[in-house]
């Protein structure tokens, strides 16, 4: 899985709009739409918000089996 669908799947699950993601990341709710349309990837201090958050390891965001 891309990084963009396990996002899509964490949202889903928590049934967060990405105005909540956003509030819940604290970055624009562009920026939601940009990571889940592939066209940005989040920062280093995006994903540690995520994994700080919602407890998806860097390599679960990602899709990496290591």
């Amino acid at each position: 899985m891309s990084f963009k669908d396990i996002l899509e799947e964490i949202m889903l699950e928590r049934k967060l709009s990405q105005e909540k993601m956003a509030k819940i990341l604290n970055v624009n709710q562009t920026t939601i739409g940009q990571w889940l349309l592939g066209r940005k990837k989040p920062s280093y201090d995006s994903i540690y918000a995520i994994y700080e958050k919602f407890g998806v390891t860097p390599n679960e965001l990602f899709g990496i089996d290591k």
